[in-house]
């Protein structure tokens, strides 16, 4: 199941957020012999599965999709070009069976897999994927993408009929890691073409299984491709159910309307857990919940202010107060563990929560009796804020004035600096790449991810090498791991 501070992100305020994923246990067997173990190792085919989805889609054109609930439909119709492993270790063939990269970086050769057909359209019969399918899926993707999912491409060169080379404007090593997007999927020409603005409703890709039907606002149903190039699914039918209320979506997978819930949280993955009917399977998502603190303006440019701040702030007492049921980890760095950049040797950098150093560092920067403040959330962000209100209050004396707004009012605050304090969180690839340098270089300084207005040159050229000198792994990871230090030295 399938499921991305001030003067950088308080890497103390950084959680991971888990995907709970709730699934029907039991029900009943066959009587067709053999131990009880043995049947519940053998896989069935035939039936339907119902999968209910925690968040609406809106659309499925790669181009325009901008929600993780989307891709989670898309990526049963369709495939692209490398996918990640189960551990997300590594990036692993699909569509592609090998690829080199050229000594300068700015060339990607991919030989691509024969014999996968597409799913039979309104406008091609279930034809075999090109070359060409390639070059016209992404190109489109690199002009046109809403979230710009394939930023740096500027040609893909068709060179047979089973490779195509992907051309960059300069080295970008996190390139891989973009083409498992599901917004880079590979669709045909002529049915998108065709189609026009309602593809989205007419979807065509070479997944393992088709859209058949999609009552917008409720459920998107699907078959099973029989001409999928890889391992065929076991069932025939799959439906998936947008269900946006926790407990409604609680009660359909209680109630047998739906085999498996996605995303379930709060006191519901208590509810479940307790219910020997089901089992609760947590996944840790690659994502973020961060504190920033304004690098540029008000008493937090101060840089002992923001370790007052950090080392005021309990982290572990948040993470358990807005998580109590579950849901959620420390992070302790600006990276999801998930991430194979993350290295745990790096905790020990991270300040340590000690209020009585916290009140020193605050009266050296000439706050003895504390100051007010804002801080800036979305709706979803309440809960973490209220708590950390109330510590600063408690160790520090600050008062902070929270300020809930709607999530474009709030980017576009948060974006131009104007926030004194902001709680947002990230979500993206297991390339460190995705995170920080979207959060701390300072190019970023303007967009949503650096608000903060963090800034240090020598940052900026690791987070630079490490997307441009290499494109090995573990070599990557070490030039992170030092970007790293740097960032938590300089908010300690």
């Amino acid at each position: 199941m399938k499921q991305i501070n001030v003067k950088k992100s308080l890497a103390l305020l950084l959680l991971t957020l888990m995907i709970g994923i709730l699934a029907a246990c039991g029900g009943g067997k066959s009587d067709t012999g053999g131990s009880s173990e043995e049947k519940d190792r053998e896989a069935t085919s035939g039936g339907s599965l119902n999968v209910g989805l925690s968040a609406n889609a809106k659309t499925f054109d790669p181009i325009k999709y901008t929600g993780v609930y989307e891709s989670q439909v898309m990526r049963q119709m369709a495939d692209t070009l490398v996918v990640y492993n189960k551990d997300l270790s590594e990036i692993i063939p699909s569509l592609a069976t090998d690829w080199k990269v050229s000594d300068d970086m700015l060339v990607y050769t991919f030989k691509l897999r024969e014999g996968v057909k597409f799913q039979k359209g309104k406008y091609q019969e279930g034809r075999d994927m090109t070359a060409e399918d390639v070059k016209y899926s992404l190109e489109r993707s690199a002009k046109e993408s809403a979230m710009n999912r394939l930023s740096g491409v500027t040609e893909v060169k068709v060179i047979s009929n089973q490779e195509i080379e992907i051309h960059l404007a300069s080295p970008n090593a996190a390139l891989l890691a973009m083409l498992t997007d599901a917004g880079n999927v590979i669709i045909p020409k002529e049915e998108v073409e065709g189609w026009g603005d309602n593809f989205s409703e007419h979807f065509i890709g070479t997944g393992p299984f088709q859209l058949t039907e999609w009552k917008k606002d409720q459920e998107v149903k699907l078959v099973r491709n029989e001409n999928y190039w890889d391992e065929k699914p076991h069932i025939d039918n799959l439906t998936m159910k947008f269900i946006s209320d926790q407990n409604m979506l609680t009660n359909a997978l209680r109630s047998g309307d739906i085999d498996i819930a996605m995303d379930v949280k709060g006191q519901n993955r208590e509810i479940i857990s307790q219910d020997s009917n089901f089992e609760l399977l947590t996944n840790p998502g690659l994502s973020i919940v961060y504190l920033d603190l304004n690098n540029k303006v008000g008493p937090t440019a101060d840089k002992r202010v923001r370790e007052a701040i950090y080392k005021a702030t309990n982290v572990e007492e948040i993470i358990s107060g807005v998580n109590q049921w579950g849901g959620g980890v420390v992070s302790y760095l600006p990276l999801p563990p998930g991430s194979w950049g993350y290295d745990k040797s790096l905790i020990d950098l991270v300040p340590k929560y000690n209020p009585e150093e916290a009140k020193k560092l605050l009266a050296e920067a000439g706050y003895p009796d504390g100051f007010k403040t804002e801080i800036y959330v979305s709706e979803a962000r309440v809960p973490y804020a209220t708590i950390f209100q109330s510590q600063l209050k408690e160790n520090l004396n600050i008062d902070v004035d929270i300020k809930v707004l709607e999530w474009g009012t709030y980017s576009d605050t948060v974006a131009k600096g104007k926030a004194p304090m902001n709680i947002g969180g990230w979500t993206w690839y297991p390339d460190p790449y995705f995170f920080l340098y979207q959060l701390f270089h300072t190019k970023q300084i303007g967009a949503l991810g650096n608000g903060k207005g963090y800034s240090n040159p020598e940052v900026d050229k690791l987070l630079e090498r490490a997307v441009s000198e290499t494109v090995v792994q573990e070599e990557r990871a070490k030039l992170y791991q030092e970007a790293l230090k740097l960032i938590l030295a300089d908010f300690s």
